[in-house]
């Protein structure tokens, strides 16, 4: 077994006087350190070479390959595998050759200062990524814990709950966390004016009011909760549908004539960290996606100008596939050898034709074969009556 040459360690605003002495002794006895200048100026009376994060980031593993035979420690803040840097350093070396050495997270410093159980409460980041990734969280009675991304990121935030009829949620901003100059802002979304540090940790207190929007991470949203030309999976059938797909941490969804991303979107809000690639030709429903991506919680989804065979060239293996409309045997024969193991494929349609198609694929291929039906109230006159929505056929299977 390699011994480990490598060492990834947290520190925090109290600097080498609160490390643990066996990580001390690391960083002391360093050859060379890697790190921001936030991080190197935590530990200045350290004597080794000092080296910055390299530009472009991307660079960063090549750098700490390049180190191996000497004495080498990457600096980061607080714990290295809770949303850090040191997840991808993981992913990209031999498990033997590194050691991790956690310093508490700013979650934790946020959670004791609030007095908040870390186990009632949601802990994210927006961290370099679009703020827009916590909306999905916006939920009455919610406790969030939030890395930000800059002195910006505050006033972001209050302006999405703001918006959402949440304005009464109430915000604690912190800096320098551990530190003898920790600081404090505490506010309102609706009132938030405070000028914060660029590093800071956000606490949130989700409170709804007269006019909440209130939308669960459940599929199954209104279909007002989407802006649509009208062609698109509607909320009952949707929330079936997603049932079916099955969505899960980090999976990556196909979905093939994406409209206005329903379903992608959905898919995406539903679990951490799931993924989703829409394929759609017209360029107006494109637009439409990105605009419900933004304003839903979901701006990492992927959109693609293309026809539903040619659009899935070349792309990375999904989990499920869902195809909307336009169900052919080349679709079906095309995603259908792209999904992976236990992969779900889920296919609506609503004309003959295309039922026709399934009850063919479906007794070649096997899996479940349903017809939904779905009619909801509306007046007529000064009564009500049932007004029926198109039925619907749905054939869904899993590859074993």
């Amino acid at each position: 077994m390699t011994a480990p040459w490598l060492h990834v360690i947290g520190i925090g605003e109290d600097g080498v006087d609160g490390l643990a002495p066996a990580a001390r002794m690391l960083l002391e006895s360093a050859e060379v350190i890697l790190g921001g200048d936030r991080h190197q100026n935590l530990a200045a009376n350290v004597t080794a070479e000092r080296l910055s994060w390299p530009s472009p980031f991307d660079a960063m593993i090549d750098t700490i390959k390049g180190l191996k035979g000497r004495r080498a420690v990457v600096l980061v803040t607080g714990d290295p595998l809770w949303y850090s840097v040191g997840a991808r350093i993981a992913r990209a070396m031999p498990p033997d050759e590194i050691l991790f050495h956690p310093q508490l997270s700013a979650f934790q410093w946020a959670a004791a200062r609030m007095g908040w159980s870390m186990a009632d409460l949601e802990t994210l980041t927006v961290h370099g990524r679009p703020p827009e990734q916590m909306i999905p969280f916006i939920e009455p009675d919610q406790r969030l814990i939030i890395l930000t991304t800059g002195a910006q990121t505050p006033a972001q935030i209050a302006a999405y709950l703001t918006a959402r009829g949440f304005g009464p949620s109430r915000l604690t901003v912190m800096g320098a966390l551990g530190g003898t100059n920790e600081t404090r802002f505490d506010g309102t979304a609706e009132g938030w004016s405070a000028t914060v540090p660029a590093f800071n940790t956000m606490a949130v207190e989700v409170v709804a009011g007269p006019e909440a929007q209130i939308l669960s991470r459940v599929p199954g949203l209104p279909d007002s909760a989407f802006v649509t030309d009208g062609n698109m999976t509607k909320q009952e059938l949707r929330a079936v549908t997603l049932a079916k797909l099955m969505p899960m941490r980090g999976a990556l969804l196909w979905d093939i004539g994406c409209g206005s991303g329903s379903v992608a979107i959905e898919w995406m809000r539903a679990a951490r960290d799931a993924r989703a690639i829409g394929i759609e030709p017209r360029e107006d429903r494109r637009a439409l996606a990105a605009q419900n991506a933004l304003s839903l919680g979901a701006p990492a989804l992927r959109l693609i100008a293309a026809e539903a065979t040619a659009g899935m060239v070349g792309l990375p293996a999904p989990d499920a596939v869902f195809i909307g409309g336009g169900l052919s045997r080349e679709t079906f024969a095309t995603a259908w050898a792209a999904l992976k193991p236990f992969g779900r494929l889920v296919a609506n349609g609503v004309t003959l034709e295309t039922e026709a198609l399934m009850l063919a694929l479906h007794a070649e291929q096997g899996g479940d074969l349903v017809r939904i039906g779905v009619e909801r109230a509306v007046s007529v006159g000064s009564r009500h009556g049932w007004k029926p929505q198109m039925t619907v056929t749905q054939w869904s299977l899993i590859k074993r």
